[in-house]
């Protein structure tokens, strides 16, 4: 592809009128209480703490002992969850709860999480954090033998395995169920008696156990969604287990699958957990900050001061700030009251769609050379409006750096990548998306140089420590949907799924 096709594919369109549409975004995290008198009010609190992986909408099903209660509504927690009028419907002292940001299908309420059905056994919610690659191909087997799917969320499917499983126990249908499924999942689930933690076979998706002061017990998908509710961390859920909990035997682990090396997802350290969360052991802050330390040693600017991308660029800027020995400043100034516009899409409105959320503190950049720290390049929009706004604020020279390598390749496992033909890195090279951006000159870290930040000498490519596709196109799973022969109502289906 000529540079001059691809500035025409990346140049600002209709969908510029929302201002973050150039990020990567994760579908969804959970948080699940078993054995508190408040735990529809703990699990609010939760899903708050993790808004960040997912703002489109929220929901709650808790159980009394006797019947299950359902609020499930679109938009941010604390718009929802904010009355105590609300709290009180959700009665019980067992709760799960759901974070949601769909990819690329409608949002309707019906695919809003927590999903409960009734089955033989009782009631069932689930809230799924990742996304299945066979969900489809499950999908059209399930309808064939005459299941009605009710939404079109990946999630259901799920629900159908588990209510259609012969086995008598419901932690054996459940594992069962899993046995069919394929790609990444992070499952909180809530039954008459029992609540229900998974991790997929290599752990794709984090989810890690709390325990209250009273006794009772907490998954959640961050550590940071403990601390906001004065859980104490116990242990991660680790790839390929299940755990159960309940009143009886407390917390069980069982291991239905086969050992496997785990890969979590890289992208949970550069971009997707908040950064005082702990995943696998390590400080997500930290690891940011020593992506920033390792892009300096790649690549280094001559430069006067180091300004970062709020507020996702943020640790890595400080980490190279300090290798380099450059000044950090905030030259960028964020405005965190930005949702949508309420402003008529025309062109020139698009055009301030960026200045609306980010602002260029001119007295830090007029007359400097500064580098431009963020996080990561999707199709590049943004970055271009940014780079622009340094100039026109009287930058000499603007330097963009980036904490994490080259997206080339989609994702399918729940971040909302776009595809192949529409990523920046996949369509030029790196001198053409420093021209299409207008930078001075543009760097990425390498693949090397994250496994590095991470505390490991390089990355194994005959068995990778994390999941990096992205980056590498070394899918981990099967792609079954992907690779499958659909119908157009299929393929339309699975745009939804994604």
């Amino acid at each position: 592809m000529t540079q001059r096709t691809a500035a025409r594919q990346f140049s600002d369109g209709p969908e510029a009128l929302r201002y973050d549409d150039d990020r990567l975004r994760e579908e969804c995290g959970v948080f699940a209480v078993f054995g508190h008198p408040d735990a529809a009010a703990l699990t609010a609190l939760g899903l708050h703490a993790l808004q960040h992986r997912g703002q489109e909408a929220s929901g709650i099903v808790t159980f009394d002992g006797k019947q299950f209660h359902s609020e499930r509504r679109m938009g941010l927690v604390g718009d929802n969850f904010n009355r105590p009028s609300v709290i009180k419907r959700l009665k019980g002292r067992s709760a799960v709860g759901h974070n949601r940001y769909s990819t690329t299908g409608e949002p309707i309420l019906r695919n809003v999480q927590p999903l409960f059905a009734d089955i033989d056994t009782g009631g069932f919610a689930v809230a799924h954090n990742g996304n299945l690659t066979n969900a489809l191909t499950i999908r059209g087997e399930l309808i064939q033998s005459g299941a009605i799917c009710q939404s079109t969320s990946d999630t259901e499917v799920i629900l159908h395995l588990i209510s259609r499983s012969q086995k008598r126990r419901i932690v054996e249908r459940f594992i069962e169920a899993l046995r069919q499924i394929e790609g990444a999942y992070a499952l909180a689930c809530l039954t008459n008696n029992m609540l229900i933690g998974a991790r997929d076979p290599i752990g794709l998706r984090p989810l890690v156990i709390g325990r209250l002061e009273n006794g009772g017990y907490v998954l959640a998908s961050e550590t940071c969604a403990l601390d906001i509710v004065g859980a104490e961390f116990l242990r991660e859920v680790q790839n390929g287990e299940v755990v159960t909990i309940t009143e009886e035997d407390g917390l069980q682990s069982h291991r239905p699958f086969p050992a496997r090396p785990a890969r979590p997802c890289i992208f949970e350290y550069i971009y997707f957990s908040r950064p005082d969360s702990i995943i696998g052991g390590r400080s997500v802050y930290d690891i940011r900050k020593r992506m920033g330390i390792q892009l300096a040693r790649e690549a280094p600017a001559d430069a006067e001061v180091i300004v970062p991308i709020p507020d996702s660029g943020v640790p890595a800027a400080i980490g190279y700030a300090q290798e380099s020995g450059i000044p950090f400043e905030l030259g960028i100034i964020r405005n965190h009251y930005v949702g949508r516009t309420f402003i008529e899409p025309t062109q020139k409105i698009r055009a301030f769609g960026v200045k609306l959320k980010h602002s260029a503190n001119a007295g830090v950049i007029r007359g400097r050379s500064i580098v431009l720290i963020d996080d990561s390049v999707v199709r590049g929009t943004t970055s271009k409006k940014i780079v622009q706004m340094m100039f026109e604020a009287g930058a000499r020279q603007v330097h963009m750096r980036i904490s994490s390598p080259p997206i080339t390749h989609p994702d399918y496992y729940g971040i909302d990548t776009p595809r192949k033909s529409d990523l920046l890195a996949a369509n030029m090279t790196l001198d053409e998306m420093r021209q299409f951006m207008g930078a001075t000159s543009l760097a990425f870290i390498s693949v090397d140089g994250i496994y590095r930040a991470v505390g490991l000498d390089a990355r194994d490519s005959r068995c990778p420590q994390f999941a990096d596709h992205c980056f590498t196109g070394e899918y981990p799973t099967e792609l079954t949907d992907q690779n499958g022969a659909h119908t157009p109502r299929q393929l339309s289906l699975l745009a939804e799924v994604r």
